[in-house]
């Protein structure tokens, strides 16, 4: 392979932030990956990623959006849901008690992932979860 060249392949989407778009976001992700044993994990994560940005931002505000990458190479998986912001904080992994009824979501795909990152994104944050193939350099993509 050329130096400059890369096996990584790289989706996007763009969704309306109604609550209707977290399905959409759920079968993107599906169709994308379908046959990969991470399949499941990655819809999972999505799902939780993209129903925070309509709860929890401006995203799901009148014209709000959301945007999605899926990243795939033979060593990882990367799922990334950018919003557009209008909070105070930057999403967090929390770990909450069994009694709690919110502040669950990053702490689970903390469980899931095995790399979560925040990012400020112009305004809004990108919540990068990346989860690694059982292939190694040179192996099969997922």
């Amino acid at each position: 392979m050329h130096e400059y060249t890369s096996s990584a392949r790289v989706w996007g989407l763009s969704c309306p932030g109604f609550p209707e778009e977290v399905s959409r976001a759920r079968r993107w992700t599906r169709d994308i990956l379908r046959g990969s044993p991470l399949a499941e994990d990655a819809e999972l994560i999505v799902s939780e990623l993209s129903a925070n940005a309509i709860l929890h931002t401006a995203s799901g505000q009148t014209s709000g959006s959301f945007h999605l990458a899926l990243a795939v190479s033979t060593q990882v998986i990367a799922l990334s849901v950018t919003d557009e912001g209008g909070t105070g904080t930057a999403p967090k992994v929390e770990h909450q008690d069994q009694e709690a009824e919110h502040g669950r979501g990053l702490g689970m795909i903390s469980a899931i992932a095995h790399r979560v990152v925040v990012h400020d994104s112009h305004g809004g944050y990108t919540v990068t979860a990346e989860l690694f193939t059982a292939g190694s350099a040179g192996g099969q993509p997922c």
